[in-house]
C-alpha cells in the first residue's frame, strides 16, 4: 500500500525515475479498487459514476508513474504515446515496463534501487 500512496503523492513528478515495484504495486492495487468499485456498482445496479470518478483522479498518476517507469529503462517518457498503436503499442509499452532498470545512472536520475 506504501507505493500506492508514493504515487499518489508524486503525481506531478515526471523526471524522475520508478521501479518495477513501484510501476507494478500501484496496477495492482488501482486494478483491485476498480474491481471493487465495479462489483459495489453491479451490486447496488449503479451505473459506471464510482468507477469513472475514481478513474478520473488516479489518471495523472498513472500517467507519471508509467512516465517514471520509462525513464528508468532509459527511455523517453513520449514512448507512452506507443499505446495509440492498436494491439502492437500495447504490447511494446508492456515489455517496456517489464524489463530490467538500467543497472547506471542515466539522464533521468540515479538508480532507484
Amino acid at each position: 500500500m506504501n507505493w500506492y500512496i508514493h504515487v499518489l503523492r508524486n503525481f506531478s513528478n515526471f523526471h524522475s525515475r520508478a521501479r518495477r515495484t513501484e510501476y507494478w504495486m500501484f496496477v495492482l492495487i488501482n486494478f483491485l479498487i476498480l474491481l471493487v468499485l465495479n462489483v459495489i456498482e453491479s451490486a447496488l445496479d449503479l451505473p459506471t459514476v464510482l468507477s469513472s470518478l475514481y478513474s478520473l483522479i488516479v489518471f495523472l498518476p498513472s500517467l507519471a508513474v508509467a512516465v517514471r517507469r520509462l525513464h528508468d529503462t532509459g527511455r523517453s517518457g513520449w514512448w507512452i504515446l506507443i499505446n495509440l498503436v492498436p494491439f502492437i503499442g500495447q504490447i511494446v509499452f508492456l515489455i517496456f515496463v517489464i524489463i530490467d532498470s538500467e543497472q547506471q545512472e542515466n539522464r533521468w536520475g540515479p538508480v532507484p534501487k
